[in-house]
């Protein structure tokens, strides 16, 4: 009656749990992802951080440029005290 059972493998289940990642790894992970939906929930929630913000856009409107403009050709406004062109 002491007599353990063997499986076929002996080495199968010593494989499986080296292969398995640590409990504690998947619990970080768990906890990760339920703290991004819980954030993009409340974000979406609470609608755009400025009045009159909208969504990405080209930037090719002309209106003062949006995401999309982030190129170094666009207009620059003439800041006083700035040489023109970086010279």
């Amino acid at each position: 009656m002491d007599e353990s059972r063997q499986s076929s493998l002996p080495g199968a289940s010593a494989a499986l749990r080296t292969a398995a990642p640590p409990p504690a790894l998947c619990g970080f992970l768990l906890l990760l992802a339920l703290i991004f939906t819980v954030s993009y929930a409340v974000g979406t929630a609470s609608g755009p951080v400025a009045p009159g913000m909208h969504g990405t856009g080209t930037g090719t409107s002309g209106d003062g440029g949006g995401a999309g403009d982030v190129g170094g050709t666009g207009d620059m406004g003439g800041m006083d005290g700035m040489p023109e062109g970086g010279r």
